[in-house]
Order: C-alpha cells, then structure tokens, then sequence
C-alpha cells in the first residue's frame, strides 16, 4: 500500500486520505494548507478529547493563526442540532469567517456531526477529518456525507461537503476497545462483501481473533476499505445511483438502531443486517448456501449482541419505511451476486425482510 490515496471528483483531485504513525506530519499539511493565516475549532467527544485532544492541539497550535476546541458529550445521543448549534455558537462568539476551517476529532458521530457543521456554516467553511475509531477510518470520514440524527431518524438532516484532508493515524489503533472495533468491523465486511472478495478471504483467514491482528494487517485493512470507498464515491458522489451500494446491510440495520432506540452500535447493527441481506441473496438464488455460511461463520466473530427474544419484527420493517433510502414507497435494498458483488435492487419484500429476521432469531441470535 502506499502512504496516500487521492479522491477525486469529476476526474480532478479534491482531497487526500494519508496514512501517518502519529499526528506529527499534520503540520506538513497544515503548512501547504496556509493555516498560520486561519483559525481552527477542534470538535471531539468527551472521550477521544481525553485521549488524542492535547496531542492534536500540541501539533496544530504552532501552524495556525488560533486554535480553539469544543468539547461534547460521547455518544449517538449528542448527534443532534442542538449541538451543531452549540458548535455555532462557538464559531460566532469566536469570530470565525470563511477562510478559517474546523477539524473533525473523533469516530463517526464526531465526523459527521463537525462535517455538517462546516457544511452549513456561513455556507460553507473548510474541514479535516482526523478520524480515531475503525468505523471511521473505513467508511465514515470518506465520501463528504455529513449529518446529524433528527428525534428518532437516523442521518435525517444533512448535506454533502468534502473534507480537504482525512487523516489517518495508526497510533489511535492502540486506543480501540473491542466493541468499537467490532462495530468497525460491520463497515469492514460490508465493504468487502459488496466489492473486494479478496478482503474478505483476508478476514477468513484470520481465524484467530480478529481483535488480536497487528497493526500492519489492520492497516491493511482499512486501506483495501479506502480503495472501495473511494471508488464508489469517485463515480457517484452525491449518490444519486451506484453510491447506495454502500448500504449494504444498512436498511434492515438502521431499523434495528432505531428500534433498539441506538443502545447498540451502528456497526453492530450493520453485522446483523448483512446477515440478513445475505440470506435474502441466498433465497433469492444468487449466492449458495455455503456462501451465507461462509459470512455468518466471519461475522459471528465480532461478538454480536442478542438482540431481544420478542422483538417486534413487523414494527422493525416498519421502521424501514422511514429510511432515507426510500425511493416514494420503495426501499431501495443491496443484495448480493457472489462474495464481492453487490447490487442495487427494489426488488424486496416485507416478507422477504421478515423472512431474514425470523432466520437470524432462530439460528444465529
């Protein structure tokens, strides 16, 4: 793998994805980026604050014109506008204008919830994904989908802005406790099962513990997970076809977010639900039944919560109905071809979703 890759938008670079050993070389981009003539707000979680905050702080102070932070609570449930607004009200009282930019500290809720910010700010101002949880590093930080979580819809309210750097650093994998790598994890094997089989067989032949792989192959990993993020971003980035493969398993998942009222992972929730859009491809006739097996035996390796015995399973597909991804009153659902090849489909039932559900209770839960 090499030490960047570039995105592009209408064939033109628009932003790099670099892979560091530390925040150190930020200030090289941070240099280029003319940040000594800007301000910058650092918005993280309560949690990744209290582990990476100095450090980044440390590093970006003596590249810029004025280095602020803003500080909120760990957790889904500070995915809101209430604390976009606090992140206004910090912008504002602190004179920030269109040159100055914002930097995005954190897991996925801390990068979509800062991206928004900066989507919307004075229209607009400029941001830097420093992402610190696997979920992020794979998925979450690449692509510009920014949004924030609206009473019980998930990624209700957003907006599509480009980040000007993500930036990865391989020390922050020290600091990942299980159930967030787990929940990483649901976004690593839905990238390979919708477009890199080799991936997966990488994560096949891991048999030992998943947790436990050094730092060289998880790097790894995340980079094969970059290239088909960026991929399919480079050929729909505003998602308006291909882009919506990335939601595999996603449908079913979020449903089971919500209905759990967000007290599992997002990523957990992801690793059921492509258990679930794999049996529908199986069903359906186009995978074998040892390639279900094949990607159960995987995911079961992430430590699934049970999920409860009298779950309301009509009230889950109902919550389907709420999804963004709804096409009028279609949901627009990811099956799969092979291990490695995913597509687009309108082409599934509320039994075929109840189907899926009763067969995870029954053999998998």
């Amino acid at each position: 793998m090499t030490d960047h890759l570039t995105v592009n938008l209408l064939s033109k670079p628009v932003y790099d994805i670099t892979y560091n050993d530390s925040f150190n070389e930020l200030s090289k981009f941070l240099s280029g980026f003319n940040a000594s003539d800007k301000k910058a707000l650092v918005i993280s979680d309560s949690k990744v604050a209290s582990l990476y905050l100095d450090a980044i702080l440390n590093v970006m102070e003596p590249c810029c014109k004025y280095v602020t932070s803003y500080v909120f609570p760990a957790g889904e449930s500070s995915k809101t506008l209430d604390t976009v607004r606090n992140c206004y009200e910090k912008l504002i009282l602190e004179k920030f204008d269109r040159h100055d930019f914002i930097v995005a500290l954190g897991g996925g809720v801390t990068g979509d919830m800062a991206g928004y910010t900066a989507a919307t700010y004075l229209r607009g101002i400029d941001f830097i994904q420093v992402p610190t949880s696997l979920l992020a590093d794979v998925d979450s930080s690449i692509g510009g989908k920014t949004g924030v979580d609206f009473d019980a819809y998930k990624n209700m309210v957003g907006a599509f802005h480009m980040p000007k750097l993500v930036y990865i650093n391989r020390e922050t994998f020290k600091t990942l406790d299980k159930d967030q790598f787990y929940s990483g994890m649901g976004e690593v094997v839905k990238s390979a099962l919708i477009r890199d089989a080799e991936l997966f067989e990488l994560l096949e032949a891991n048999k030992d513990d998943l947790f436990s792989v050094d730092r060289d192959v998880l790097m790894e990993i995340v980079y094969r997970c970059n290239l088909v993020k960026k991929a399919v971003v480079e050929e729909d980035p505003e998602e308006k076809g291909l882009r919506a493969i990335l939601n595999f398993g996603h449908t079913i998942g979020h449903a089971l977010e919500k209905y759990m009222e967000f007290k599992l992972l997002h990523g957990e929730c992801v690793s059921i639900g492509c258990i679930m859009a794999s049996y529908i491809s199986m069903k359906k006739g186009l995978i074998s039944r040892d390639d279900l097996d094949r990607i159960i035996a995987v995911i079961s390796r992430f430590e699934l919560p049970k999920l409860p015995a009298d779950i309301d399973i009509k009230n889950i597909i109902a919550l389907t109905k709420n999804d963004k991804k709804m096409v009028g009153n279609t949901v627009k659902f990811i099956l799969l071809r092979s291990i490695g090849d995913g597509f687009i489909t309108k082409e599934v039932s509320d039994e075929d979703m109840m189907d899926s559900i009763e067969f995870y209770l029954k053999e998998i839960n």
